[in-house]
């Protein structure tokens, strides 16, 4: 452990943080308004704990939704503050700083948390929680922090009912946990004039999300998030068997050094019953295919889209042509403009019922799909955003535009026929001119 109270690192708590900076939990979830101060907080709360630690060297963590965005919004704080410790060395290159004794702060990105496997933390901040994908904390860090017993903070403003809204909910109703909300009309940090100005700039919505810290706001820009909302209202987001009457299809999103997406789903005469939903990073199709022979359906259609046929260097063979091989039968969907295939989606999710346990990531994915917003022209970009929600979306909108082209040539049963009084009819195909009939 280093000696850090002798060194003034020129950081004053605000007083609305002094209550997180002098907690004792493990475990800690802040909900905060925009301009709140929370940044520097919990930067400098890693500072605190880096030069504090008695662990061999000690390795504490930044996480953004994105690279880029750890660099904006903590890079900057983290130099200014930890570089006034005697011998403390930043590493640009790597957005660290080194303390005397081999103590590390880094800054890392939820875009690429697969990098993050295997190392372990001491402590780590993960803010704007709402915008990651939700595997970050199950499958990367909280097992970075098991063997060093190390502490977490989950920081951000609402963005629907998400993952952050679960810690929400569970941080504040569990004394192990430290919990704080700070809406902008109770914290005193942004005067009266500021928040009269914003309010009127901003829509409803907006403010109350962003100042107010609602859960309950639309998220901004989001395609789906209503449609989720109402299947989740009428039920249609439950326990969901397979009915061994009908087959199974796929939609799939391929990814080349990404996520690839598969959802499972049933065209059944109540909707479209979507049963899986399956999604890895860096596997090959005989991966996905042994994946789903595993689930043991009796597999119809999988659809797939056009880029599919692209031909792979390394094989010459094309991802049909490997489906294909590996006993699937895939068929490319309808060629569509994104916007074509978003509205197809919007049309379809009314009808569209989910399994609640299997296709929760997903169904979140869907409800934080969203476009880019520009803050500077206050307008929607005309492109939808990519991030992790991408590939779940995208192979929804296959999967739409897949069911179309399902009900245009599935096979359409033949009309009963009815026998008249004295006639019999044969079993067997008609024959091109007459039907054959027996008389008798």
């Amino acid at each position: 452990m280093l000696d850090a109270q002798t060194i003034d690192l020129g950081y004053s708590a605000r007083e609305q943080f002094e209550p997180y900076n002098a907690r004792r939990e493990r475990w800690s979830c802040l909900v905060c308004h925009r301009r709140a101060g929370k940044t520097v907080a919990c930067v400098m709360d890693l500072i605190d704990a880096t030069l504090r630690c008695e662990k061999p060297n000690p390795r504490f963590a930044y996480l953004s939704p994105f690279y880029a965005q750890s660099k904006d919004v903590a890079w900057t704080y983290l130099k200014e503050y930890g570089l006034r410790f005697p011998g403390t060395v930043p590493n640009e290159n790597e957005l660290r700083l080194d303390f005397p004794g081999g103590a590390r702060v880094r800054l890392y990105g939820a875009d690429n948390y697969d990098r993050m496997r295997g190392i372990y933390l001491d402590g780590v901040v993960l803010d704007e929680y709402a915008d990651m994908d939700p595997r970050v904390w199950p499958e990367v860090i909280r097992p970075a922090l098991s063997d060093r017993k190390g502490w977490a903070t989950f920081i951000g403003t609402p963005k629907g009912r998400n993952g952050f809204f679960d810690t929400w909910q569970h941080a504040k109703d569990d004394p192990a946990w430290f919990s704080m909300m700070l809406k902008a009309s109770e914290s005193g940090l942004v005067v009266a004039e500021e928040l009269a100005d914003a309010r009127r700039m901003m829509t409803p919505e907006q403010y109350e999300q962003e100042f107010e810290c609602s859960f309950d706001a639309a998220i901004l820009g989001a395609y789906y998030a209503s449609l989720v909302s109402e299947a989740e209202a009428e039920g249609r987001i439950c326990p969901l068997e397979a009915d061994p009457a009908l087959l199974v299809h796929t939609a799939w999103d391929l990814g080349i050094g990404d996520s690839t997406v598969i959802w499972l789903w049933q065209a059944a005469p109540d909707g479209i019953r979507i049963l899986d939903h399956i999604e890895d990073h860096g596997k090959s199709l005989p991966f996905y295919a042994a994946e789903l022979t595993a689930r043991g359906h009796r597999y119809g259609i999988d659809y797939v889209p056009h880029d599919a046929r692209a031909r792979e260097l390394g094989t010459g063979k094309t991802r049909v042509e490997t489906l294909v091989g590996l006993g699937r039968n895939p068929q490319l969907v309808p060629i569509h403009s994104v916007d074509d295939g978003i509205n197809a989606v919007r049309q379809m999710l009314p009808v569209m019922w989910f399994n609640s346990e299997k296709c929760a990531a997903g169904v979140e994915a869907l409800r934080q799909y969203r476009t880019d917003y520009d803050e500077k022209l206050k307008a929607f970009k005309n492109r939808p955003r990519h991030d992790w929600t991408s590939h779940s979306a995208d192979a929804l909108r296959y999967l739409s535009m897949g069911y179309r082209e399902f009900l245009v040539t599935k096979p359409k049963p033949k009309p009963e026929r009815k026998a008249q009084f004295g006639q019999v009819y044969l079993p067997g195909p008609p024959r091109p001119v007459s039907k054959t009939r027996i008389k008798i």
